[in-house]
């Protein structure tokens, strides 16, 4: 089935993208690994989806921990912003995802579905999820452990609206857990893990959705000529 559990999430073939023929998607996979989000997103995709119902439904977090984000400089955002310009201007935090390049259109994917795990539409730019992006971008030092951990915090709440995400992470912690019982495992989705092919193909309809915008938007009206 297609689990809630792994229904917004991805997972990355580091091997296979690295190995691709595009130096700007490239260069974005060797950033991400140079992030620390390596081992995370790259982990053995096997899942234990009777565990992770279980998991889910019985886990619970202590109300009294804190766990605060550190502000990225507004100086490092605005440089990211340029970066990743299709344009070369700025891209607004409120606009949408196709004012970027491909590679880090890919990445503010990747970064929406695999990191913050939240349903709903991923066109939309967020700050939360520029700030993510940019620490990628512009090499930002972070503890990512602490930032993962807020977040699974969040999806165990009871009363969240947190998707529920981290299925093969999860499947991987609990595999280390002595004498505990995880029942049959399946294959995470190929069509959710990254690998050269599943890249071309998010290219190639990218290309085709911002082919169709440019034919649906209105021609601009020709300058009346006076005699």
């Amino acid at each position: 089935m297609e689990s809630a559990y792994y229904s917004n999430t991805q997972h990355i073939d580091f091997e296979s993208v690295l190995a691709m023929d595009d130096p700007g998607m490239v260069s974005m996979f060797q950033a991400l690994m140079a992030s620390g989000l390596e081992g995370f997103l790259g982990c053995s995709a096997v899942i234990y989806e009777a565990a992770l119902v279980d998991f889910f439904e019985n886990a619970s977090v202590r109300d009294d921990v804190i766990i605060k984000l550190s502000e990225i400089p507004k100086d490092v955002v605005f440089d990211a912003r340029s970066i990743v310009s299709m344009s070369g201007e700025p891209v607004s935090l409120s606009g949408k995802k196709s004012q970027m390049k491909i590679e880090y259109l890919l990445l503010c994917d990747i970064m929406a579905k695999s990191i913050s795990v939240k349903a709903g539409s991923f066109n939309a730019i967020t700050v939360e999820k520029f700030s993510m992006l940019t620490t990628v971008v512009c090499g930002v030092r972070m503890n990512w452990a602490i930032v993962l951990f807020n977040i699974l915090k969040k999806m165990v709440t009871p009363g969240s609206k947190q998707a529920k995400g981290f299925a093969v992470q999860i499947s991987v912690l609990l595999e280390n857990i002595p004498n505990l019982e995880l029942g049959e495992s399946s294959e995470f989705p190929a069509s959710k893990i990254l690998t050269e092919n599943t890249v071309h193909r998010y290219v190639s309809l990218n290309d085709k959705v911002g082919a169709e915008e440019a034919a649906g938007a209105p021609k601009p009206k020709a300058a009346s000529k006076k005699l």
